[in-house]
């Protein structure tokens, strides 16, 4: 690790996203400094990089979907060493001593830090977290590929695996994207007949390679109804960073029938209340999960084969990613590299 490290910055509201150049401070107590190899571009970073947040405090360095090793360990850090690989992800470190954290829930931890909001994050060469951030890399998991699995692999392993649903059941996903993507493997693999659900015909062959046994074009037919016709969903994951959906895919649900979101936007949804109850559906919202759950994600991954379909660009290239994904031009996750030029 050399005396310096570029960290991508936003200094002003709304401003561009350029490189700064650091000299990494060594990590407090219980805290440890991480060499980035890879930071995956989330669409939460949007907001982030916008740097318009109330109280924002500059400069802003984005990004919450880390993968690297340890370069150096604060005091009282137990159980990790230099040179162990590890990624960060949206849960950022925790309390440890509320009543969240006290049953395991720790993402759910009042005073919960997010890398790239709680702290600089991880557009950069170099990022210090709490040591209770860190999920260990499994051998056999590329860092590029590990990196989203911080965020978008974790959030859509649980929301999969968790729902409950019956051996053998269906799962719709709705939006095939950045999240999406891996739900549809996440699903397939966990053995569950997928439908997967996205606007236009063009997405229909990578659905079906990802393990989709059914497609549905959005802007063909209303999704809900096919999914219905199809003989209804057990769950359905939807992905999509739009509330407006929701009431039409609820038709597509059994009896018992469970929706979870994971993409959101600004919106509401609402729902008969008659539908829910004679139907006795279950509404729900999943957000990320635990250093331990991203580490069962990357290994489910590595055990099955499944990997993010990721696209690298440059750190230095971290505002024209944020342009790339805010037009959806993607397929399916930009992952930066970090890598020095020296």
């Amino acid at each position: 690790m050399s005396d310096t490290a570029v960290t991508m910055v936003v200094t002003e509201p709304c401003g561009p996203v350029h490189p700064a150049t650091v000299g990494p401070a060594s990590p407090p107590a219980r805290w440890v400094r991480v060499s980035v190899a890879a930071s995956g571009v989330c669409h939460a970073d949007i907001g982030t990089a916008a740097a318009t947040g109330k109280g924002t405090a500059f400069p802003v360095t984005p990004g919450h979907e880390v993968a690297g090793v340890i370069a150096e360990t604060g005091d009282e850090v137990v159980g990790w060493a230099v040179g162990d690989r590890v990624a960060v992800g949206w849960f950022g470190g925790s309390c440890g001593h509320c009543a969240y954290c006290r049953v395991g829930d720790v993402v759910h931890c009042p005073e919960r830090r997010i890398p790239g909001l709680s702290y600089p994050g991880g557009w950069a060469q170099s990022i210090t977290v709490p040591a209770d951030a860190l999920a260990r890399v499994p051998d056999g998991l590329d860092l590029f590929d590990a990196a989203p699995f911080g965020c978008a692999g974790v959030t859509t392993f649980n929301a999969v695996r968790k729902a409950g649903i019956r051996a053998g059941g269906r799962v719709a996903v709705f939006g095939i994207g950045g999240l999406g993507h891996l739900a549809v493997q996440f699903a397939t693999k966990l053995g569950y007949e997928t439908v997967a659900i996205a606007r236009g015909a063009d997405r229909e062959p990578l659905a079906l390679d990802l393990g989709a046994r059914h497609y549905i074009d959005s802007d063909a037919q209303a999704p809900g109804a096919a999914l219905k016709a199809l003989g209804g969903a057990d769950l359905i994951v939807c992905t999509a960073a739009s509330t407006a959906p929701v009431d039409e895919l609820l038709t597509g649900l059994n009896a018992h029938g469970q929706l979870t979101l994971v993409g959101v936007d600004a919106g509401a949804v609402t729902v008969p209340a008659a539908q829910l109850v004679m139907n006795g559906h279950t509404l729900t919202g999943h957000l990320t999960g635990s250093p331990r759950e991203t580490e069962e994600a990357m290994a489910f991954a590595v055990t099955t084969g499944m990997r993010p379909m990721i696209e690298r660009m440059p750190l230095e290239e971290a505002g024209e990613a944020v342009t790339r994904l805010r037009s959806g031009a993607p397929r399916f996750r930009i992952v930066l590299d970090a890598a020095r030029g020296e």
